[in-house]
Parts: C-alpha cells; sequence; structure tokens
C-alpha cells in the first residue's frame, strides 16, 4: 500500500506542476516582434554589400568607417587660404589623403581633378599625408598640377575627425549636410567616387547636382 500510495502522490504532484505550468503559459505576454531597423531595408533602397550604399543612420555607422559622423577640417592650402570643409555646406567633398611617394596616389589624381572641375556639385580638396614642405610640394605640383586646393597635413597629428590613414591614398566622401558617408582604402576612380555618390542619395553619373 505504501508503494501504490507514493505512485499516486507523485502522479499528482505531476499533474499539479503540470497546470501550474499552463496557466503560467496562458498569463505571459507573447513576444514582441523583432524591431525593423533602417540598416534592415538597404537593399529596398538599392544598396549593396560590400559598396557604398545610404547616410550613415547613427553616430555609430559613421564611427564604424573610422572618423566622425560631422567630421570638421580647417586647413592652410598651399595658396595661403583657409580652407575649412564646414563652408562646404551644399556640395560633395572628397577628402583625398595622399604623398608625393605614392604611385597610386598619383595615378588617381587626374581623375579626382577632372572630377572637381568636370561636376559643379562635387569638389576635392587633397591633404599631403607626409613630412615635406610648402616649397617642395609646390615645386612638385608644377610637374602634375591639379585643379583642385592642397593642403599638408601634419602626419605626428593628422585631421582627428577623420580615420588615420594606415595606407595611401585614403579618400572619403562628405555628403553636403556634412555626413562623413564612404571611406575608400585605395586608389579609387572617378566613376567609384560618383556611384558612390549615386548610392548616398545624391545624383546619377553624368546628371546635375
Amino acid at each position: 500500500m505504501n508503494m501504490h500510495f507514493r505512485h499516486a502522490l507523485v502522479a499528482c504532484l505531476a499533474l499539479l506542476l503540470l497546470a501550474a505550468c499552463q496557466r503560467e503559459d496562458a498569463q505571459s505576454p507573447a513576444s514582441p516582434a523583432p524591431a525593423t531597423t533602417p540598416e534592415a531595408g538597404a537593399d529596398a533602397a538599392g544598396g549593396d554589400a560590400g559598396t557604398a550604399t545610404t547616410l550613415p543612420a547613427s553616430p555609430a555607422a559613421a564611427a564604424a568607417q573610422g572618423g566622425a559622423e560631422f567630421p570638421g577640417l580647417v586647413v592652410t592650402t598651399l595658396d595661403g587660404a583657409s580652407y575649412d570643409l564646414a563652408e562646404r555646406r551644399g556640395r560633395w567633398v572628397v577628402v583625398n589623403f595622399w604623398a608625393t611617394w605614392c604611385a597610386p596616389c598619383l595615378k588617381e589624381m587626374p581623375e579626382l581633378s577632372a572630377l572637381d572641375a568636370m561636376r559643379e556639385h562635387v569638389e576635392v580638396i587633397g591633404l599631403a599625408y607626409e613630412d615635406t614642405d610648402p616649397e617642395t610640394l609646390r615645386m612638385f605640383l608644377e610637374t602634375r598640377p591639379v585643379v583642385y586646393p592642397v593642403a599638408i597635413v601634419d602626419v605626428y597629428d593628422p585631421p582627428r575627425d577623420f580615420p588615420t590613414p594606415r595606407g595611401l591614398p585614403l579618400t572619403c566622401l562628405v555628403a553636403p549636410d556634412g555626413r562623413l558617408v564612404k571611406t575608400f582604402l585605395g586608389p579609387v576612380t572617378a566613376a567609384e567616387l560618383e556611384q558612390a555618390i549615386e548610392a548616398a542619395g545624391g545624383p546619377a553619373p553624368g546628371q546635375p547636382g
């Protein structure tokens, strides 16, 4: 009898536990559906993985590119003028880190110069990332002229709002509202920059700004 009694008691306890679990599940609210983020709609907006897509949706997205979301840049160009990135609002700005000893940098300079000259909504600023002096750089540019302004930046204290160059050339695309939208490490073509501008919400290649 004792054995039968123990079996009956265990069965009753099991039934009570099962009923309690069912009541608890019935009272628990349903799990909320995951929120849709702006990044989730990137493909629908025309973005492709590994290419320039849309403008960063948050400071974290910009920081993932290694720079500030709204970078600042104030430098003195070789002609003695002050260049302030904040004054370029309304235009797409290509910030190009380069050096005279960098062969890929020299190869892309004519394309960047043509882009600056031919596209009214785009301008380029060249930042010479090397230990040199203005006169030496001016003499160099006499043999490789460009239409865009060039400034020398200190390799020991580069612009803080942009990625520190780990290789050259390094090119950053800044949107008309001042946001950093794309960073290229290595040589870039004018066509790639125009594609990045279009992907970030700007005009298509060949279209007026």
